[in-house]
């Protein structure tokens, strides 16, 4: 069985990664006023930042559409693939993949094995990149789905935004109402529960909240018997980002840190300058 790995481009792998785990990207659409640009296709992260910055209406998204989807299976299908497992942002923030879920019935030309990761960004790659290798190690996608569950369940995120008020106007924040009355005066630690983004602590600074994190990631080392693998994301940050790299591999020797970055469509929701630190077992490490 030929197996392909799709994904969408809320995980923000680099075009690198994608070529060499041969991973297919179905771009999500970031709406300015009634202009629609597919995110990393026809806008770029710097172009959407410098934009939300300048625009009189703020950005919002739309989900992939179902006629993607299948022009996507459909090509797969056509260049000789059996099977596709369809990696997406999570359900708590967005109801695409339960769209999809639904609409698999109409898709008789390909197997689609889809899979809800529950988070978006770096923890959304890290599941597509260990599904290409696990599929590259011959493994069937039955198999895949429930080593996916496994990471999915070791995936752990913090972040921190600059500018709460985005995230309470595009209603993502899930205990948002515990929060408005602070919006200028906070930089809450948030993270993802149940599939969901909700603030757990409240801090002063981004400095104060870096702490934060950084302290929940030496707690998850020293508990965890797995090699973790950890990813520093910023939202049009690298000044920051560059500093956090450098502190977490001073304080933290030999850990696998990769960066990457939050674009378009999730920075219409948490706004430019967020910062965040995933972590989970090592996917690149993954038992045979």
């Amino acid at each position: 069985m030929r197996t392909a790995i799709v994904t969408d481009s809320a995980s923000y792998l680099s075009a690198a990664d994608i070529k060499k785990y041969n991973i297919f990207v179905v771009p999500i659409t970031v709406i300015f006023g009634q202009q629609t640009y597919l995110e990393n296709v026809e806008i770029t992260s710097k172009e959407f930042y410098e934009r939300m910055r300048t625009a009189p209406e703020l950005p919002t998204t739309t989900q992939i559409t179902l006629g993607q989807m299948q022009e996507m299976y459909d090509q797969l299908a056509a260049d000789g693939y059996d099977a596709v497992i369809s990696i997406h942002l999570s359900s708590g923030i967005t109801s695409f993949i339960t769209n999809l879920e639904s609409y698999l019935p109409n898709i008789t030309n390909i197997k689609v094995y889809p899979f809800d990761s529950l988070i978006t960004a770096a923890g959304e790659a890290n599941m597509a990149m260990l599904a290409a290798k696990l599929i590259a190690e011959g493994q069937t996608p039955e198999a895949v789905i429930e080593q996916l569950k496994h990471l999915r369940d070791t995936t752990e995120v913090y972040f921190v935004v600059d500018n709460l008020s985005h995230l309470v106007r595009t209603g993502r924040l899930s205990n948002a109402s515990r929060l408005v009355g602070n919006l200028l005066r906070i930089k809450p630690v948030l993270t993802f529960e149940d599939g969901k983004i909700v603030a757990i602590e409240k801090e002063r600074t981004m400095k104060r909240a870096y702490a934060a994190i950084k302290a929940k990631l030496a707690a998850a080392i020293e508990t965890t018997d797995y090699p973790l693998r950890i990813t520093i994301v910023n939202g049009n940050n690298p000044k920051l980002q560059a500093e956090w790299v450098a502190d977490i591999a001073e304080s933290f020797p030999g850990l696998t840190i990769d960066q990457s970055e939050i674009g378009p469509v999730v920075g219409v929701h948490v706004g430019e300058g967020v910062m965040g630190l995933f972590w989970a077992k090592d996917w690149e490490k993954w038992p045979k």
